[in-house]
């Protein structure tokens, strides 16, 4: 088997054909994924049988770990988009605050509803409440697309149960500590959502939609979508399963063992947690049916189906990584170059920048920028909790880093707002830029001072 610095071309190489064949070749992440494995243990002179071995257990590994955690994420997802329910968060904030900071109340409509929901789907739910917002408050449409936007791309990088996330946990091995990563995604999340208001409200603001005075109103939007759900029964299925998880992982910190710990690790596990949500989110079920029950319920498998071959495969390359000399020889590079502390977190973030501007797809960025990764942890210092919670999130950072013209979410923000496509760059594109570079920057500066 190869070892020395021929390994880091070996690794250069994998990045670069699935790049390439994302990219280049439109060829589905999976695959792709599958075949940089292959390619990586032949070119590094692995044994036959250890490829094949290396494949098929790190596919294996991770669906056992993380592959439940996704279904029902998505599961909770769809019911809250079919249902009507992420409407109705939507309407609860904006009753609250919409009146006298608009684009706030949209950029926090996103961040909650882009928790269980793809940003993709968040955007195209909430678009029409949107416009009407804007007609309502006298203010520009570009601004509360591009704070809707950038509400949505916050959290759907960086707080779990969004499948990007907790797919890139999966990887690290800290699928055990959601709990964490979800507190950590919130506390970065929030000046990464800062940023994009603050755009909306100073660039965005000045952009000027075709037609854009011709919307629904506040009212009439509301009224489209018929009966909405109970504000709790809204909100149950995401906050219920992160007050368990984060319960649990506060027992654990404390190493509380006295009544009740037990049944309350187990409900805070994250699969637990996760099917309680789902349990939660057939109270918004408007009838028990097959259209239901089965239909969409089956949407949500057909959702998370991709996600988990993405995520499984990822897993195969990292494990084939892992079973060659790569990571000792890192270790001895990083230990002579004095490449230690927060700045190891510039390699996953550059790493995944670069996949997100050259794929489009945040949630395989953060999946095989997650898989490179895992191997070379030990080498890079990164153990603890927290350690591997702010990986996740300067993952998380690049793959925001950035939306252009080949990610569909950029698409579906500037078509659902009718923005022309060199407006969509100075809003979109401008705002994903630096929500990218702050949610780094506020990892890194947290890795400074807590870990």
């Amino acid at each position: 088997m190869l070892d020395g610095p021929l390994l880091i071309g070996v690794l250069v190489l994998s990045v670069l054909f699935i790049i390439f064949a994302t990219a280049k070749l439109k060829l589905h992440p999976f695959l792709a994924l599958m075949f940089a494995s292959f390619l990586a243990g032949f070119m590094s002179l692995m044994p036959f049988e250890l490829i094949v071995e290396s494949i098929n257990g790190g596919f294996g590994s991770l669906m056992g770990g993380i592959g439940i955690v996704i279904v029902a994420g998505t599961i909770i997802g769809t019911i809250l988009e079919k249902s009507g329910a992420a409407l109705k968060m939507a309407e609860v904030i904006i009753r609250r605050i919409g009146e006298k900071r608009p684009q706030l109340a949209m950029s926090l409509v996103g961040a909650i509803v882009s928790i269980p929901v793809f940003c993709d789907s968040g955007y195209v739910i909430l678009s029409s409440l949107k416009k009407a917002m804007a007609r309502r408050a006298n203010v520009a449409l570009a601004s509360m697309a591009v704070a809707l936007s950038t509400g949505l791309f916050a959290t759907h990088t960086l707080v779990p149960p969004t499948p990007g996330p907790i797919a890139a946990a999966g990887n690290l091995g800290a699928e055990g500590y959601l709990g964490t990563i979800i507190l950590v995604g919130i506390i970065v999340s929030i000046p990464t959502i800062a940023v994009g208001y603050l755009w909306a409200t100073r660039v965005a603001v000045n952009i000027k939609i075709e037609g854009e005075e011709e919307n629904l109103s506040y009212d009439d939007v509301l009224k489209e979508f018929g009966d909405l759900p109970p504000a709790w029964k809204a909100f149950a299925p995401i906050l219920v399963p992160i007050i368990l998880i984060g319960l649990s992982s506060l027992l654990s910190i404390l190493q509380y063992e006295g009544f009740g710990s037990s049944f309350a690790t187990f409900l805070g596990a994250p699969m637990v947690a996760l099917f309680v949500g789902v349990l939660f989110s057939f109270l918004l079920l408007p009838r028990f049916n097959e259209e239901t029950l089965n239909g969409w319920v089956g949407e949500g498998l057909k959702v998370a189906a991709p996600i988990l071959l993405i995520t499984a495969a990822g897993g195969a390359f990292g494990r084939v990584l892992t079973n060659t000399p790569l990571s000792d020889f890192i270790e001895g590079f990083v230990t002579g170059s004095g490449f230690t502390g927060a700045f190891v977190l510039i390699v996953p973030f550059l790493i995944s920048a670069a996949l997100k501007t050259a794929q489009g797809s945040s949630t395989a960025a953060l999946v095989v920028t997650s898989a490179l990764i895992a191997p070379l942890l030990p080498s890079l210092g990164i153990e603890t909790p927290l350690q591997l919670a702010l990986t996740v999130m300067a993952i998380g950072a690049g793959a925001m880093t950035v939306s252009h013209v080949n990610d569909s979410y950029f698409w579906v923000v500037a078509q659902f707002s009718g923005m022309k496509v060199t407006d969509a760059y100075k809003a979109q594109t401008m705002a994903t830029l630096l929500q990218g570079i702050t949610a780094f920057s506020v990892t890194f500066l947290l890795y400074l001072l807590l870990a």
